[in-house]
């Protein structure tokens, strides 16, 4: 799942810093009860968060119908770009050149992401859990999108659009 709508979508800004101000707003709050109350019936073991806490924040609103544990997995967080705290769309335009290997400000390409993503998916097989959740971040949700769905380029990565608590259901073999 991705986490609800926040303030730094509203400003259009990059956001890799678990120390900024960045929270939901209120639709992201009701993003988040509406998939809450959509998944109420699903018996979670646990929930599984990127560092930032607007996933932590969409996961303990879905959580009040569960009452497991939240843990924080490094793996999850969004693409560190070099640009918190600025516009997005600054961040696009300094990786245009080659989108998928530029590494800008000190920041990670894509394809680092990705591995860092696949790096989770990875662990996750080791894990014991029946059913989990996973708050995370679009860009990181691509990543899973194209690992379990299958048949996507890494040049199309981008095309994939997930929205605010959309979220999809996934078996690992």
């Amino acid at each position: 799942m991705r986490h609800g709508h926040t303030n730094y979508n509203d400003l259009g800004l990059c956001n890799d810093d678990p120390n900024q101000d960045v929270r939901l707003t209120e639709m992201g709050k009701e993003q988040a009860q509406s998939a809450a109350l959509a998944l109420r019936g699903v018996a979670f073991e646990r929930i599984l968060v990127s560092p930032l806490p607007r996933t932590f924040q969409t996961a303990a609103i879905i959580n009040r119908f569960h009452s497991v544990p939240i843990e924080v997995h490094a793996d999850l967080a969004d693409i560190r770009t070099g640009f918190d705290g600025m516009p997005v769309s600054d961040y696009f335009a300094a990786i245009t050149r080659d989108p998928l290997q530029m590494r800008v400000n000190g920041g990670e390409s894509l394809l680092d992401h990705k591995q860092r993503v696949i790096r989770f998916i990875d662990w996750l097989k080791t894990q014991n859990d029946k059913t989990l959740l996973v708050v995370a971040h679009e860009e990181t949700m691509r990543v899973v999108i194209a690992y379990f769905e299958g048949g996507i380029e890494d040049a199309h990565l981008r095309n994939i659009h997930v929205g605010n608590c959309e979220y999809r259901r996934y078996i690992l073999a």
